[in-house]
């Protein structure tokens, strides 16, 4: 299965932005440049594959409630990795 991930903005006020992103099987963002400084809180654990601006593919393991910081500027399309919904919650820092 693939198709686009679903995002759920939960909070968006003058300081930060607070998105639940659902990915099914194979689905994906779409390629995106993150305007903020952000956190990712992983909800479930399991494999996203990342591709860069240059075609670059990596793949990142995340573990439910292990979150981590990335400065603003990165440029990606995130894909699900795994058999199963993936799900985490990114915090924006406006």
């Amino acid at each position: 299965m693939s198709g686009q991930a679903v995002p759920t903005v939960q909070i968006d006020n003058d300081r930060t932005r607070v998105t639940e992103w659902r990915f099914a099987p194979g689905a994906a963002t779409g390629f995106h440049r993150h305007e903020y400084d952000y956190v990712v809180v992983p909800q479930t654990t399991g494999r996203l594959k990342l591709v860069d601006g240059a075609g670059n593919e990596t793949y990142g393991d995340l573990t439910a409630g292990v979150s981590y910081f990335r400065n603003r500027g990165v440029q990606h399309d995130v894909t699900n990795a795994n058999s199963y919904e993936f799900v985490f919650v990114e915090v924006e820092f406006k």
